[in-house]
């Protein structure tokens, strides 16, 4: 099992930053890949960001690319995603997620998942 714990979200105007942070605990020794996903009212759960454990390659949805950056830190295991210029559309649930197998960018080959992190963009 791996444990994850995000934090970091909050209000935040338009043009503005945040970064989240994702704690993993358990058996992260097992984890290929991490993502963030984001899911706003009344849409489906969509992918933002991925990384993979070990060799730090990283993968963005279209929408945030020269905006967020996600990163690790392996020796805390802990995920980030720093978000640069935000917009009212990235007002949204942020998810932290975890996969010991394939990951790419669908909710579905994602095991283990965090609470939820509340990001607001007001304008």
């Amino acid at each position: 099992q791996v444990q994850l714990v995000e934090s970091g979200g909050g209000l935040v105007q338009a043009g503005g930053s945040l970064r989240l942070s994702c704690a993993a605990s358990g058996r992260t020794f097992s984890t290929y890949a991490m993502g963030w996903f984001r899911q706003a009212p009344g849409k489906e759960r969509e992918f933002v960001a991925r990384i993979t454990w070990i060799g730090g390659n990283t993968d963005y949805a279209d929408s945030v690319k020269g905006r967020f950056t996600i990163s690790k830190d392996n020796a805390q295991n802990t995920l980030y995603l720093q978000m640069n210029s935000l917009k009212r559309e990235d007002t949204a649930i942020y998810y932290c997620a975890a996969t010991t197998g394939y990951s790419g960018q669908s909710p579905r080959n994602y095991r283990y998942w965090g609470q939820g992190t509340q990001v607001t963009v007001s304008s």
